[in-house]
């Protein structure tokens, strides 16, 4: 930017993704503000923010050094602004955007789901406004440490100025995509095992070594990937192993899979699903840009989705009972399957 060494950027809802990526930016040098609802303020500010992951990352950044605010006229300076608020909350942030944030800024949607981005555009009309994909998980591990536990890269939507190459570090690899609807798409299906490893309550190693679980994931996968061919859309995978094979793969016995599958399995022993994190905090999850919309889908193309809606189901259980994860066996997801299947 224009008299300055480095974009100024503005990670936008730092929660457990913000934190982590506004984390791994600061420490390889960039110029980095926080905006974050008071729990995630208060707990950074006291004990200074922590990044780490299984590649071996372990970076801190006292809370001196740490520029973070409740209040959303920390955007008025930004040259960049990463938006990492759950969906739900996409619209509010879109809102406060409009009306703190330069109109020059380019704004970034680093979420879960299809249609973030177009939210954005919508609520803070005439900016430049990106799709992202992160292509991993992290986990808030308490005391102002952020943990990725799968490998990955970000994604951005291509467009003028390089925009990932002027955000990235050496601790933080960013790259442009020309085709990014089909890159959130294929991260969408991966991110349907949100919701498996939350009903599980087991961490994602322990849960893709069960082939019953595998199976599920793959179910769900086939729903999704039968709707998308109707719908013209051809989903690319953010793992090296190609969207249309996974629920073949995801199938075989533990021991095939795991060789076939070794390049993406990446997984830290400590990793779990962000929805299982949810369901643990007594939070709503973001289960209506995953499975849902899968259904809404399969709905829109007269297909069934039997798999999709009963673990979307189960997941809008939890969320009324609260009481964190149901720690459900795969046999219980296929139980219900059957009776829905007997009662009509």
């Amino acid at each position: 930017m224009p008299g300055r060494d480095h974009p100024r950027v503005v990670v936008a809802g730092a929660g457990s993704v913000g934190c982590f990526v506004g984390g791994a930016l600061a420490h390889g040098g960039a110029d980095v503000r926080f905006l974050c609802r008071e729990r995630i303020a208060a707990m950074i500010l006291e004990h200074g923010l922590r990044v780490t992951d299984l590649e071996g990352l372990d970076a801190r950044i006292a809370p001196a050094d740490l520029k973070v605010s409740t209040d959303p006229a920390i955007l008025s300076d930004a040259d960049i602004v990463l938006v990492t608020v759950k969906s739900g909350a996409t619209a509010e942030m879109g809102a406060l955007i409009a009306a703190h944030a330069p109109a020059a800024a380019k704004v970034v949607s680093l979420q879960n789901g299809v249609s973030n981005a177009a939210v954005l555009r919508e609520a803070a009309p005439g900016r430049d406004v990106r799709a992202g994909v992160i292509a991993y998980n992290v986990l808030n591990a308490g005391e102002g440490r952020f943990h990725r536990g799968v490998a990955g890269d970000i994604l951005i939507e291509a467009g003028d100025g390089d925009l990932a190459q002027r955000i990235a570090t050496a601790t933080l690899v960013m790259r442009e995509s020309s085709d990014i609807r089909a890159v959130q798409w294929g991260k969408l299906l991966i991110n349907l095992n949100n919701a498996l490893n939350a009903l599980s309550g087991v961490t994602l190693l322990e849960e893709f070594s069960n082939r019953e679980w595998r199976a599920l994931l793959a179910d769900e996968i086939a729903e999704a990937l039968r709707a998308l061919k109707l719908e013209g859309i051809k989903p690319r995978s953010p793992l090296p192993l190609p969207i249309g094979l996974a629920p073949h793969v995801m199938r075989l016995p533990t021991p095939i899979y795991r060789i076939i599958a070794r390049p993406g399995l990446r997984i830290d022993p400590e990793a779990r699903s962000s929805m299982w994190e949810d369901l643990e905090q007594g939070r709503k999850t973001e289960i209506a840009e995953l499975q849902e919309t899968v259904v809404a889908l399969c709905e829109k193309h007269g297909l069934p989705a039997p798999v999709n809606k009963r673990v979307a189901a189960l997941i809008r259980e939890c969320e009324e009972k609260g009481g964190g994860s149901p720690k459900l066996a795969p046999s219980d997801v296929r139980a219900g399957l059957r009776t829905t299947s007997q009662k009509t």
